[in-house]
């Protein structure tokens, strides 16, 4: 909160409202010609992002890349260092639109505390990634109230499908972005509306306690992981629990969980178990089954955004106010 009150009186931003007031600053929306970045602030790349590439510049983006994207450090896309100049110079460079991670995988952690977002204040723009980049968008909504979008990256586009890739599009040119689907089994019934913000449920908890942590006071959360043993998400959800994370929350979105794994004794509680187990005292609307996450059909959410939120017993819907 302290960074946050800081950034307001430093630049003016009066119509900064994270916290719990209408509105969060919104980047200004793409149009054709605009200059869009790819960097990769965390794992580095096995192949050039030609289809990807390809897709931008066909929605008439041009394409600027990072030294990043050919960098090759141990597992990561350079060294710390470098991983973090690549991003500050697209912070800082007013041409650039938007800055989209080319993947995620693990690192940006390690390099954030070294970039300076300060110029994200007085030049919003749009940043994009999900999965490991979660502490990226945490920390620029928690310290300059800036909207982000969760959607694919790079490294996905071969696999996505379509319908996933045109919400990017729409999310990054103003279009409306309007989701129903298909959520049963044990949904819990009701309406809110309220700012979206989460991520990965991994680096929510490794944001937590730190200048990247949320507050989840009044929000609609998302979350979404993969490749987690069933015991590691149900700790993670409890480590939430216990900080005093979800019981104020407006509602709660569940979106992927895919690659789930097990131990020889079985846990004994799906994903959707253990999450009403968790939350099961408290009174928001929860859903089930989002299409967004490690999943080629990852639609797009605008994160500091407003939503609608709808759950039934068989049926969510999610409106971008």
């Amino acid at each position: 909160m302290d960074n946050l009150n800081n950034n307001i009186k430093s630049y003016g931003l009066t119509d900064l409202r994270t916290y719990g007031l209408p509105n969060s600053v919104q980047p200004p929306f793409l149009k054709k010609g605009d200059k869009i970045a790819i960097t990769c602030p965390a794992k580095k790349l096995p192949e050039p992002m030609t289809d990807a590439i390809a897709l931008l510049q066909s929605w008439g983006l041009e394409v600027v890349l990072g030294e990043t994207v050919e960098a090759s450090y141990h597992q990561f896309a350079g060294d710390d260092e470098l991983r973090a100049r690549d991003l500050q110079r697209f912070i800082d460079d007013d041409n650039i639109k938007a800055i989209i991670a080319a993947r995620g995988g693990y690192g940006a952690i390690r390099m954030i505390d070294k970039v300076d977002f300060d110029r994200l204040a007085t030049n919003p723009k749009w940043l994009i990634g999900f999965s490991d980049i979660t502490i990226l968008h945490t920390h620029i909504f928690t310290n300059y109230g800036m909207q982000s979008i969760h959607g694919q990256m790079p490294i996905n586009i071969p696999d996505a499908t379509r319908h996933s890739l045109d919400t990017l599009r729409k999310a990054l040119f103003g279009e409306p972005l309007h989701y129903e689907f298909i959520s049963t089994g044990v949904n819990r019934s009701g309406e809110a509306n309220a700012i979206l913000i989460g991520g990965n449920l991994s680096l929510l908890v490794a944001a937590a306690g730190s200048v990247s942590d949320l507050n989840y006071t009044g929000k609609i959360l998302f979350i979404e992981d993969v490749g987690e043993y069933l015991y590691s998400v149900d700790r993670m959800l409890r480590m939430l629990k216990r900080a005093g994370k979800l019981s104020d929350l407006a509602g709660l979105i569940v979106g992927g969980f895919s690659g789930m794994k097990d131990n020889d004794i079985p846990f004994g509680q799906t994903v959707p178990e253990m999450v009403m187990d968790v939350v099961k005292e408290y009174d928001y609307p929860v859903c089930f089954d989002f299409p967004a996450g490690h999943i080629p059909d990852n639609n797009s959410l605008v994160l500091g955004r407003r939503v609608s939120l709808r759950v039934d017993e068989e049926r969510g819907q999610v409106d971008f106010i």
